[in-house]
């Protein structure tokens, strides 16, 4: 008897949203998201949102990523119900939010020497950054945020490679290190500061070298408090992400600053990163690293 074969079941659908501040990186991402093959717009209005996608996954493209910002004006406020009402028709949609400092993208406008979207010919650049948060402000509150103030278009396009490959049902922990003197991470639900430990920068020898690498690894495990200091953050971490997983969220950016997150926080970070693998996703950024 010949046996005929089922009928596969259709690919599940994923959908990512892309939003933030201008001049973020938000072209970036769904450029890199388009290059593996997610069906990509740019700038569609929320109000065609749902429409866009239902009729995109009926005729089959089931990996779609979409930015939406301030360009969309005061509409853009209904993203976070708009999200909701596509994650209750059972689709896999995921909000990835890009920001960076004032300074930054104040910067990154003078050198491109492009008007700001909001731009009427009476606000400053500033000015239009700060209208421009304010617009965006619900959205970020409840999406995974990516701070690019320090980081290069490489590592923005692996972070964004890296968050769509999360396992939505399952929390996961987003690792930072840091540098402070480089400013604290935009994108962080806590900040450790680990700077009370005896800082590697000051014996030449351990100054060129990260807190991968095993001679920073022994001088940091020689001295008591950084012991103290790992048990309290994982203690920290073990505590309260129970309560997170039912509040429904799928990630939570740990970030762990030293002066020049170089030694102490990458040690850290890393450390942290291998006792709570048996029980989150985990995921490590050395921010001043380029990692």
């Amino acid at each position: 008897m010949i046996e005929t074969a089922s009928p596969s079941a259709p690919a599940p659908s994923q959908i990512v949203l892309i939003s933030g501040l201008s001049g973020s990186g938000k072209t970036v991402a769904l450029r890199v998201l388009e290059d593996a093959g997610y069906f990509a717009m740019d700038n569609l209005p929320l109000m065609f949102v749902t429409a866009v996608i239902e009729g995109l996954v009926e005729r089959g493209e089931h990996r779609i990523a979409l930015t939406l910002d301030a360009r969309g004006g005061e509409t853009v406020k209904q993203l976070p119900d708009t999200l909701s009402s596509l994650r209750g028709k059972g689709l896999d949609v995921r909000l990835l939010f890009l920001d960076a400092s004032e300074q930054e993208l104040v910067r990154r406008f003078s050198e491109t020497r492009r008007p700001h979207p909001l731009a009427n010919g009476q606000l400053s650049i500033a000015e239009c950054i700060s209208a421009e948060r304010a617009l965006l402000e619900a959205a970020a509150g409840i999406a995974h945020r990516i701070d690019t103030t320090n980081i290069s278009p490489n590592t923005l396009r692996t972070w964004v490679r890296d968050f769509v490959q999360l396992d939505s049902s399952r929390l996961t922990l987003f690792l930072e290190s840091f540098g402070f003197k480089h400013g604290i991470p935009l994108d962080a639900d806590f900040v450790f500061d680990v700077r009370c430990i005896p800082n590697p920068f000051y014996d030449p020898k351990l100054r060129p070298l990260t807190g991968k690498d095993p001679e920073i690894i022994r001088f940091l495990e020689s001295i008591p408090m950084t012991r103290r200091m790992f048990e309290d953050i994982q203690q920290f971490i073990s505590r309260w992400a129970p309560d997170f997983i039912r509040d429904n969220r799928t990630a939570l950016t740990i970030a762990i600053g030293c002066t020049g997150g170089q030694h102490r926080s990458v040690y850290l970070a890393e450390s942290l990163a291998r006792s709570l693998r048996s029980e989150y996703a985990v995921r490590i950024i050395h921010r001043e690293l380029g990692e």
